[in-house]
């Protein structure tokens, strides 16, 4: 965590010098972004070590409950943006990526840890490998969708356009350098579709773990109903945008809603709701 924060504030400050008026100062912002992509690196390493190691200390894959996958799903998510790297536009959302993992480690170390546990039997199952995993890359895309859609929206807010105060002025001038508001609406899309895939999959291969455990593929468990309801928010996201011309702010602000859905089932369902599929590991 203590690297990923220098990596952040690295970042940050790349933001602001390219946003600066003078040519040496934004020069010196390539060297910035650099060293933060370097440092970014380093840190991803190091939270792969760290996964890798919860994984032996338990004997099996580690994102059984909240705490792993907490730490498995950002590490993902990092890794997922590290070979994206090769698209331009996607350097200048590193902010909001490494902020991402960073409030996610700090809520996995804070509120979700627990101690190395045995699996339950409905877990004991290869399906654990497959279906959480690819919950878990989906998520990953859907969340660097969402950190297009936040930029997009920021970008073209009117407020941000016709404040005079001072603070904001600075700010509108960091997000000047941003990508086109059409490259980051077009790059929103191709993440949220690769998501989407995988989501389908997840709820396929849940269905059919649900029948090798519980002798049913549908039950209408919390779990079930709002993982179909994550579903449903992007297809219609997807179809929206490509048979109802659906784009712009109302595309940015429902691809958000959806992925506050995974939020909320991630977080709200496995704390507050009670269900079979409720593994949050917490008392």
């Amino acid at each position: 965590m203590a690297v990923y924060t220098a990596a952040f504030l690295t970042f940050a400050s790349h933001l602001s010098r390219l946003a600066s008026d003078k040519k040496k100062v934004r020069t010196s912002a390539t060297k910035l972004e650099r060293v933060g992509i370097i440092v970014m690196g380093f840190a991803a390493l190091l939270h792969g070590v760290g996964v890798v190691l919860r994984g032996i200390a338990a004997s099996r894959v580690p994102w059984a409950n909240m705490y792993e996958f907490s730490i498995t799903g950002s590490f993902v998510i990092m890794m997922i943006f590290l070979m994206a790297l090769a698209i331009k536009d996607i350097r200048l959302i590193a902010t909001f990526v490494n902020g991402f993992v960073l409030l996610v480690l700090g809520a996995a170390t804070s509120v979700f840890y627990v101690e190395v546990k045995s699996l339950m039997p409905a877990l004991q199952s290869y399906w654990l490998v497959i279906h959480v995993m690819v919950a878990i890359l989906a998520t990953a895309f859907f969340y660097i969708a969402a950190a297009f859609s936040i930029a997009y929206l920021l970008k073209s807010a009117k407020w941000v356009e016709k404040s005079k105060a001072k603070s904001v002025a600075t700010f509108r001038r960091v997000l000047a350098v941003f990508p086109s508001i059409e490259n980051m609406e077009r790059l929103a899309y191709r993440f949220n579709i690769i998501g989407f895939i995988l989501w389908s999959f997840t709820l396929i291969a849940g269905a059919i773990w649900a029948e090798r455990a519980w002798h049913r593929y549908w039950g209408w468990d919390t779990k079930e109903v709002w993982t179909f309801i994550i579903w449903t928010i992007y297809a219609g996201y997807l179809h929206a945008n490509a048979t109802r011309g659906w784009t712009g702010k109302r595309s940015a602000w429902l691809g958000l809603i959806g992925f506050l859905a995974v939020l909320f089932n991630f977080t709200i369902v496995n704390l507050f709701f009670k269900g079979l599929h409720v593994y949050s590991g917490l008392k």
